[in-house]
């Protein structure tokens, strides 16, 4: 084995998916990802079933994982896993597991900042994905965070913007809730939003300093807007549904784009990369890729599957740590807040 031929097992567990994969230097052989359906009973991720979840699911995605990429585990250079940020009792099933085939296989053990891994998804190696050359903006949009981030190489960047309550993602699904969508409302949100009218309804936008983004005030508008339409129609969001959903995901995207536009100006760099579950949304696609035809920015979006909570990513955080020699030992502890 050639020093070109660096082989990374990935594990994330930092929330209700169970991920493995394995990357051959930058370029990803298999990508396993177990989701958790116990979880649409509840309306959200209830942490104690998803930490038992991923205790069963944990032992045959690594299997599977190895079997897809057709690797055996005595090839394996090191074992990259998800030290946080996330549930605390999902974090340790995986740093765990991690741990202790590091330990047995006698290879490296490489801790991730989950965060991280969303900003270099965009470095694997994959024909139908541009990389970005530094500095650029990272824009990380899930249902656990929201962030603008100034990245200046692969381990120096800056949170210079972030939501000071609630998460993007989590605005989406509370909307969705309000609605009566089931568990996870967001992709439900955008799916309806494609049929209807967004300048239907209007919701306020949040008037938040610098580049900080706040949601709590908008999911609590569309609560009442909701109640107060009801009352006099009690078949209102079955009437309007579409356009309800357009008119929300609309101010959403407004709020997003407002932060981002105004951060490629104060910073003065024109490429701006998203990731986090979220930007899977096809509005917010859009509305980057129009900004970056009316405005000459560079735009880099990641493919679906890589959005997403996902081990590929932790696995390119793993590879980039491992050529820089930044291994970790076995008294290393999940952290469930863990800041870039």
């Amino acid at each position: 084995m050639n020093s070109q031929d660096i082989f990374i097992l990935a594990i994330e567990s930092s929330c209700d998916d169970t991920s493995a994969a394995v990357l051959h230097n930058d370029k990803v052989l298999s990508n396993v990802v177990a989701n958790q359906h116990i979880h649409e009973a509840y309306g959200g991720v209830v942490p104690e079933l998803a930490s038992r979840a991923h205790q069963q699911n944990i032992v045959p995605v690594v299997h599977q994982a190895l079997a897809k990429a057709n690797i055996d585990k005595n090839s394996l250079s090191a074992i990259a896993f998800t030290r946080g940020p996330g549930l605390m009792g999902s974090l340790l099933v995986g740093t765990s597991f991690a741990k202790s085939l590091s330990l047995g296989l006698g290879v490296p053990l490489i801790e991730v900042n989950h965060m991280q891994a969303h900003i270099l998804a965009h470095f694997i190696e994959d024909p139908e994905m541009a990389k970005p050359e530094f500095p650029f903006l990272a824009v990380t949009i899930s249902g656990g965070h929201t962030q603008i981030v100034r990245v200046m190489d692969y381990f120096e960047m800056e949170v210079i913007g972030e939501t000071i309550d609630d998460a993007v993602g989590e605005a989406f699904d509370k909307s969705a809730k309000i609605l009566g969508l089931p568990y996870p409302g967001g992709p439900l949100i955008d799916k309806n939003a494609a049929q209807g009218d967004p300048k239907t309804f209007e919701f306020p936008i949040p008037k938040v300093g610098g580049l900080d983004f706040s949601f709590s005030g908008f999911k609590t508008s569309v609560l009442y807007f909701i109640q107060k339409e009801v009352e006099k129609d009690p078949d209102f969001i079955e009437h309007h549904m579409n356009d309800i959903c357009a008119s929300i995901q609309d101010t959403i995207i407004r709020i997003l784009m407002k932060k981002i536009k105004k951060a490629v100006k104060e910073t003065g760099i024109r490429k701006v990369a998203i990731g986090g579950g979220v930007s899977a949304n096809s509005g917010i696609r859009k509305a980057m890729q129009d900004a970056e035809k009316e405005l000459g920015w560079q735009t880099f979006i990641p493919k679906f599957e890589y959005t997403t909570d996902n081990a590929a990513m932790i696995g390119i955080v793993g590879y980039h740590k491992y050529l820089k020699g930044d291994f970790t030992d076995e008294t290393i502890a999940a952290k469930a807040r863990f800041s870039i």
